[in-house]
């Protein structure tokens, strides 16, 4: 979304995200992917993670939209594939709720949709691992870190499907490299990090004109995309409102200067009856 620099409110929305980026942590949304946009950082946290200092990635990509055409679709937070053809989706949330053992299997699921072409053989499906850095321990089990996969009941054997699900727990920073880890993703100063490759790139978003710079454009583009949905909810609860008084799809779009198939589907996710 192109920035309009002629606007009035903009050098005090500026100075408003520098105050706001002081205090932003790889933990926070925004501050993450542009860290993680960085195949080093990357490929440093998941060598922690999946214990594998021989980690190597092709390539990462940070909010990857995963499109569903049959259902709901997924934007990942950070999605990278290694040398070895492994992937990975790491997500870092900072509620419970972000979490759940559904949403992971969600997750899981759409890295498998997106993994084959057309007609190709099911055993080409690569392994996968789903990542989830909580804030707290999603699990109660009071662990640093937990591997969910799949087992056979009656055995107790492996079910190997090359499908995983790791929580990390970063609440837990103890003096390990993963408790490090967890430690620096909390940092909101990069001299207080232990990681020189996080710490590298976190003083050049926070302390460098051009980073500095970088992250405003960021919060503001942020800033033009909450203002837009905004607009886009309002227009919905409009729709909506005008459907429960029997109003047609047809002049609800004419009201709110919209598409009928896209009042439609308003409506029809409002599950009000469509006229």
């Amino acid at each position: 979304m192109a920035i309009e620099y002629g606007e009035s409110d903009l050098r005090v929305r500026y100075e408003k995200y520098r105050r706001i980026l002081d205090n932003l942590t790889i933990m926070d949304d925004i501050f993450m992917r542009n860290v993680l946009n960085q195949p080093a950082c990357t490929e440093y946290l998941l060598q922690i993670i999946m214990q594998n200092e021989e980690l190597k990635l092709l390539d990462c990509m940070v909010q990857k939209d995963f499109k569903n055409l049959q259902g709901r679709s997924v934007y990942m937070d950070c999605v990278a594939q290694d040398t070895e053809k492994c992937r990975y989706d790491v997500e870092v949330q900072q509620d419970n709720g972000g979490a759940s053992f559904k949403r992971a299997r969600y997750h899981s699921s759409l890295m498998d949709m997106h993994s084959l072409e057309p007609g190709q053989n099911f055993d080409g499906l690569p392994e996968h691992f789903v990542i989830f850095i909580t804030r707290e321990d999603v699990l109660g089990s009071g662990l640093q870190i937990y591997h969910a996969d799949r087992i056979l009941r009656e055995t107790g054997e492996d079910f190997s499907d090359d499908s995983h699900i790791i929580y990390v727990n970063a609440a837990i920073q103890d003096d390990t490299r993963l408790g490090r880890l967890m430690h620096d993703l909390f940092c909101k100063h990069a001299d207080d990090m232990y990681s020189e490759v996080l710490a590298k790139r976190v003083k050049e978003l926070k302390e460098t004109e051009r980073g500095v710079e970088h992250m405003c454009r960021a919060m503001d583009e942020l800033y033009h995309e909450g203002k837009e949905e905004g607009r886009n909810e309002g227009k919905r609860e409009m729709a909506l409102s005008m459907a429960e008084m029997g109003i047609s799809a047809e002049k609800i779009a004419q009201a709110a200067k919209e598409s009928v198939s896209l009042v439609r589907q308003w409506i029809s996710e409002g599950a009000v009856p469509v006229k």
